[in-house]
């Protein structure tokens, strides 16, 4: 079965295809020209869905499965911010350590080492029948400076529950039980066994 993507962020891809070893994934950017999608509703599972929805579209081809994520970090001490502005909480033109460095000091703003954080995803799946949202989570802790070069993203500031180390230091494996989009995931696989 194949799986396109609508993203053609290389660390959610090789996440994903690294969970989803039983099918062909194949991220949308290698089918088609790769287009803006403006993420502009309010949770995480309205943006997956216009993601999901907007690359079946474009792709013109109903025997597609397209797969897409929307995921972030949510932390307590900030309100639940960046939340679903985690893709660009630095800004416009933010890379992955701009948007991290930003929220390390957002945290130290509050004259706090660490707060109690979680991260979201929500996987969307469309065909040309039906639609679905699956969500995961994982919870820990934002602690203010980055441990570890390992992962992507957020990964080097946050420590899981029941561990001592970031993300950024923890084995491939470790991470792949504990990931909120790995735990999307397992539900997703789920409904694509019925599609």
């Amino acid at each position: 079965m194949k799986l396109v993507l609508a993203t053609s962020n290389k660390g959610k891809v090789r996440e994903i295809k690294a969970l989803c070893k039983d099918y062909e994934v194949i991220p949308y950017s290698e089918l088609i020209d790769e287009f803006e999608i403006i993420e502009d509703a309010d949770s995480f599972k309205e943006n997956a869905l216009i993601k999901a929805r907007a690359v079946f579209k474009a792709l013109k081809d109903d025997d597609v499965i397209v797969l897409a994520d929307d995921s972030g970090i949510s932390v307590d001490v900030l309100d639940g911010a960046p939340g679903i502005y985690s893709a660009r909480y630095g800004g416009k033109n933010a890379n992955d350590k701009d948007n991290m460095y930003k929220l390390i000091e957002d945290i130290k703003a509050k004259s706090v080492k660490s707060s109690p954080a979680h991260y979201t995803a929500a996987i969307a799946i469309v065909t040309k029948n039906t639609e679905y949202c699956v969500h995961g989570w994982m919870y820990g802790t934002a602690i203010s400076e980055a441990i570890g070069d390992g992962g992507f993203g957020y990964d080097p500031m946050f420590i899981p529950l029941g561990y001592d180390k970031t993300l950024g230091e923890l084995d491939d494996e470790i991470k792949k039980k504990l990931s909120h989009r790995s735990k999307a995931l397992s539900l997703a696989k789920i409904i694509l066994q019925t599609l």
